[in-house]
This record gives C-alpha cells, sequence and structure tokens, in this order.
C-alpha cells in the first residue's frame, strides 16, 4: 500500500473524474464534498489510509449523519460518491474491497417532481410582446417544454446544433454524452423568429462559427443558467401561474405529458438522457397520481364517507 495521504488520493480521484469521465465541475465539486466528510471522519477516528476503513466504521460514519438530520437522499448521494471512489480505488489496487458494498443508506420517502399540467404549460407559453427579450424567452420556454432540456443543456446550445431539416437539436448531456432530441413545430418556429432578431442585435461580443451560441444575453453572451432562471420567474409570475416555477420543472412536464400520451418509459428515458432507467420510472409514479386524482373527482363513490350507522364488516 502506498503511504500516500488521504487527501492525495481523493486529488488524484478528481484529476480521474475530470480527465477520464469527463464529468462537470458541478458534479465533481460534489464528489469532493462527500469525499472531505469521510476524510474528517477517518481523521477523527485516527484512520490514516483507506484501506483501513472497514465496513462497520463506514456504516457508523451513515449513522452519524442520520442522526445530525441528514436527509436519506443526501445520504443516498454520499453513499455513491464513496461507492464510486473506492471502486476507483479497487481498480488501482489501492484497495482489496469497497467497505461501500456492504451499507443501505436509511429509506427516505420519495418525493415527487412538481410539474405545470398541459392548461397551466399552455398559459406560460401565451407570451405576448414584440420586444427582443419576450421573442428570446418564448423560444427558450418552448425549447424546455418541446425537447425537455437541462437547463446547462440549453443554455450550451449553439445554433448549428440545430437541424432544420430533421427539426432536431444534438446537445451535450451529463458526462459529455451527446443526444438528438426532436423539436416541435411551435418551438421551432418560436426559434426561427428568434435567430431573425438575434441576427440584428450587436455583435461585438458574440462567438462566430460552431460556438455561436443559440441564446445570448443582453451584452451579447452566451446566456447564463441564472439568467435563463430570473426569466422564467419573470414570466411565471407575468402569465398568472401559481407556485415556483423553475427551468427544470418545465423538463419534469414534458417527461410527465409524454409518458402519460405514450406510456414508453423506454423512449422517455432516452429522451431525458437517463443512465438508469429507475431515474425515468418516477414519472409513473406522477402519471398514477394524476390518475387516481382524476378517479377521486369522478367517481361517485370514490370518497364515500362512513355514515355512523354503516354495518361493520
Amino acid at each position: 500500500m502506498n503511504q500516500k495521504s488521504l487527501h492525495s488520493f481523493i486529488d488524484v480521484f478528481v484529476v480521474h473524474l475530470r480527465d477520464e469521465r469527463r464529468l462537470s465541475e458541478n458534479t465533481i465539486q460534489g464528489y469532493q464534498r462527500d469525499l472531505k466528510l469521510l476524510e474528517g471522519f477517518c481523521q477523527q477516528h485516527e484512520i490514516d489510509q483507506w484501506h483501513h476503513l472497514a465496513d462497520h466504521q463506514l456504516r457508523q460514519f451513515v449513522a452519524d449523519s442520520h442522526r445530525q438530520g441528514i436527509s436519506g437522499k443526501t445520504l443516498q448521494r454520499r453513499l455513491s460518491s464513496v461507492r464510486t471512489f473506492f471502486n476507483y480505488l479497487v481498480r488501482e489496487g489501492q484497495v482489496k474491497q469497497n467497505p461501500a458494498l456492504a451499507i443501505t443508506p436509511p429509506k427516505t420517502a420519495q418525493k415527487l417532481p412538481k410539474t405545470l399540467d398541459a392548461d397551466q404549460v399552455s398559459q406560460l407559453l401565451n407570451v405576448q410582446g414584440s420586444k427582443w427579450h419576450t421573442t428570446r424567452d418564448l423560444a427558450i420556454l418552448e425549447l424546455f417544454y418541446s425537447s425537455g432540456l437541462r437547463l446547462t443543456e440549453l443554455t450550451n446550445a449553439n445554433i448549428v446544433d440545430i437541424d432544420w431539416d430533421d427539426a432536431t437539436i444534438r446537445v451535450t448531456g451529463k458526462g459529455s454524452k451527446e443526444r438528438l432530441l426532436p423539436v416541435g413545430s411551435h418551438a421551432l418556429l418560436a426559434i426561427k423568429k428568434w435567430l431573425k432578431i438575434r441576427a440584428q442585435l450587436p455583435r461585438k461580443n458574440q462567438s462566430i462559427g460552431d460556438e455561436s451560441p443559440l441564446f445570448i444575453s443582453e451584452q451579447g453572451r452566451r446566456i447564463s443558467p441564472r439568467n435563463v432562471q430570473s426569466r422564467v420567474k419573470r414570466w411565471t409570475r407575468s402569465q398568472n401561474i401559481r407556485g415556483n416555477v423553475h427551468p427544470h420543472m418545465l423538463r419534469h412536464s414534458f417527461a410527465s405529458h409524454m409518458l402519460e400520451s405514450s406510456g414508453d418509459l423506454r423512449a422517455v428515458q432516452e429522451l431525458l438522457g437517463h443512465a438508469d432507467i429507475s431515474t425515468t420510472q418516477i414519472y409513473t409514479h406522477l402519471d398514477f397520481q394524476h390518475l387516481a386524482e382524476v378517479y377521486d373527482k369522478a367517481h361517485p363513490r370514490a370518497q364515500r364517507k362512513s355514515q355512523p350507522d354503516d354495518p361493520e364488516i
């Protein structure tokens, strides 16, 4: 066993995530935060080498976090980070086994993603106005709902990524994986209108060629995720949509409505770019929840209250 410090191996692992797996900086920072917490636990318990960490000690790390009020979902993510890290150490011959494989995090209630119904989406997309911001924002909203893009996929999109003949857009998702997505007719029309206006805007800060961003800010630069979030909130208020609507809610709405209409879970998985179909399956719960609500409202005996003189059964 190399006598490297705990932290040194984390640094080498981060290089692996960045250079070999080509993960996003946000994802890498998440791994670093999780492993730093485990490193602190090891130091407190005088564990100076990763191969000294046993599964019962890792189980204590999870239990301590749970007692501190850390949610089951967060613990699942932390364990996933630790599991991936030790898989790497096993591959590199630094440890013999992965202690995280024997650990199961506390179960947590499944939190269903919030969505807009079809009427609310129509209301949100009924944007009126001729200002260039309005034209751009409508194209953004339409593309989110049309193709189920993640926020970073939309902000990183370039003009060249759109194939007008096939009505598709090429996006780069998590893990630098590319996928080709269909773009609906309403979204294509909104984007065409936006590009006509975009061509007339000052070009001092606009890139050219393949790196010409699809959506730009007032300064002519590629629009930032925070700017998009702010504009979505603005239109939510303007269109009288209740609740905290954000870009990912439009992605959730796209997935839920697609699954409700088609019932094809595999197709929705491909469109969303989920590596694991279990991630997509949460939308089946949304679909059933919708059916249950319809049943409760429509069935004459769905909400019948028991009367005091009802016979016992």
